[in-house]
């Protein structure tokens, strides 16, 4: 059975409701937290090792919420909301590939903050790229990500770790 390879707004509305992956599994975080729009590929072959890539875009309006917040006469999206999207998708990633248990984002190695987020951006793009991935009883997905905002790299993360993790009866 192939696995689907892209995801629109609604299917992931559908996993941020636990409804995808089974109750107890991976899910998103629900507006306005989620940071991700649609998932335009995911895959299990791709990226640098050959384990799996993601990318994913998420759309700019001057009306998101933390526009009014982040700051005050100086509007910017929070750096750690890209790191978030960047945690989003790597647990998505370990749900789409049958891992089992909740999504809890572990660390990170090293972010570097290359640009930023104005409300007169359009469009950002994360792109991940799986560098380890162990689907036993630990399961667990370390990656590289970026985050690029109209095409410009605005954020970079190594070792990006995500687990999944059982409720214990």
């Amino acid at each position: 059975m192939r696995k689907q390879n892209h995801f629109n707004y609604d299917e992931l509305i559908t996993c941020a409701k636990g409804a995808l992956f089974g109750a107890g599994n991976p899910q998103l975080p629900m507006p306005p937290m989620l940071m991700v729009d649609r998932i335009t590929t995911i895959n299990d072959d791709g990226g640098s090792k050959g384990l799996g890539a993601i990318e994913a875009e998420y759309d700019i309006r001057p009306d998101r919420w933390f526009f009014d917040c982040h700051f005050i006469g100086d509007p910017v999206m929070p750096g750690c909301l890209g790191m978030d999207g960047l945690w989003q998708l790597v647990g998505f990633f370990l749900g789409w590939m049958g891992g089992q248990g909740r999504g809890r984002a572990l660390s990170v190695g090293e972010v570097k903050f290359l640009g930023q987020v104005q409300p007169t951006a359009k469009l950002l793009t994360f792109k991940i790229d799986i560098e380890r991935l162990i689907l036993r009883k630990l399961v667990m997905g370390i990656a590289e990500g970026q985050v690029l905002c109209d095409g410009e790299a605005v954020f970079h993360a190594k070792n990006i770790r995500v687990g999944l993790f059982k409720e214990e009866a």
